[in-house]
């Protein structure tokens, strides 16, 4: 593997909990209220083809739905597996970087608990990634219910920074070029994971993977796609509950919007100069128009205000954290941004995707947590 731009790491002491060998993969899969999802996600992954030579790290962040004694459980038998209580709802990003700390596998793992993999998913994603000698790498993502094309991946940044997906399956049968994977099964070399210093704990949850790829793109690694690898995911299962295996309504919140949006904001603000500057002062305009557009459907000044403006404020009240980061990822700089805008700039909106969606299904419910 080519050498990165970066020093440093997280979890230095890391702790052989499980197999006398080092297994060349460690799963982590972060459960947080998951009793619906957890038992079909385990199962796949004991029927994997690879099953024994990956160690399995169920981390809990404190759920209160009964889903930490399952977890338990599922861990007791499981080749490999280890339950990790966290102690607390640390969200996606610390939640992931506590077990990380301890993995010990050679390639890291994250993987939502709302998710299936076929059979051979892991040894194509395995095989796939260290073909390709990219850093990190991701599956195809179908719905859960269907082999309906769900995602392969941030794909790059679309004229206001947002990060753009592909809206159909990618022609090509090999690795496919894309910005970061996506949260809900991302593949990562554990020493570039640490190197890069893991999710950034800040932004707790949504626009990690963003944030993770830009990283790992300025100093100077890749990412790629992998259709052969196939794994089947809900989405939004805490958020948007209703309809089981078959996402039924379209459902936010005003903490998911607060999260999204600022941290969306935050991850052009740390790995950006110039280029990714003027993109992130685009984005805040979008926030603001849509913020007043949400209001005003909504009928609640509390959706503009908590979603929307207290994001641009807290982004503001950041500064001095995205400020020492854009310092410390700059030190570590092996690619000029106007190269990765180059590559990865989009001309289609990604909030196109999401008129479309609110054409099919109708008006986003927005609860008020």
């Amino acid at each position: 593997m080519r050498r990165l731009g970066f020093d440093g790491g997280l979890g230095s002491g890391r702790v052989t909990t499980l197999n006398a060998c080092k297994p060349r993969l460690s799963i982590i899969v972060l459960n947080y209220n998951g009793a619906r999802w957890l038992d079909r996600c385990v199962d796949s992954l004991r029927g994997q083809t690879i099953l024994g030579r990956f160690e399995l790290l169920l981390a809990d962040n404190r759920s209160t739905d009964g889903s930490d004694l399952q977890a338990r459980r599922l861990m007791d038998d499981f080749p490999g597996g280890c339950f990790i209580d966290n102690g607390g709802n640390l969200g996606f990003c610390e939640g992931n970087n506590r077990p990380a700390a301890t993995a010990v596998g050679e390639w890291l793992l994250f993987l939502n608990n709302d998710t299936w993999l076929e059979p051979d998913c892991l040894a194509k994603l395995l095989q796939g990634a260290e073909a390709s000698g990219a850093e990190a790498a991701m599956p195809l993502v179908m719905d859960y219910a269907d082999d309906t094309f769900q995602s392969l991946g941030i794909r790059g940044l679309d004229p206001f920074g947002w990060g753009s997906h592909f809206s159909s399956l990618p022609s090509a049968e090999g690795p496919v070029e894309i910005l970061a994977p996506n949260g809900c099964a991302l593949l990562i070399r554990a020493e570039v994971f640490r190197a890069l210093g893991g999710f950034d704990p800040v932004f707790f949850m949504y626009a990690d993977e963003l944030d993770l790829g830009l990283r790992l793109w300025v100093s100077g690694g890749r990412a790629v796609g992998l259709p052969g690898a196939r794994l089947h995911h809900r989405g939004a299962a805490n958020v948007n509950p209703a309809g089981g295996g078959t996402l039924q309504e379209i459902r936010t919140s005003i903490s998911t919007r607060f999260y999204s949006n600022r941290n969306s904001l935050l991850a052009l603000l740390k790995s950006g100069g110039p280029g990714l500057s003027c993109l992130a002062a685009l984005q805040v305009g979008l926030i603001l128009a849509e913020g007043m557009v949400a209001g005003a459907l909504s009928r609640s000044w509390t959706v503009f205000r908590r979603g929307y403006l207290a994001a641009l404020a807290d982004a503001w009240r950041l500064r001095d954290h995205w400020r020492a980061e854009r310092r410390r990822i700059g030190s570590t700089r092996r690619r000029g941004e106007f190269e990765i805008l180059r590559r990865f700039l989009t001309l289609r909106p990604q909030r196109w995707d999401e008129l479309q969606r609110i054409r099919r299904m109708g008006m986003p419910k927005i609860s008020p947590r």
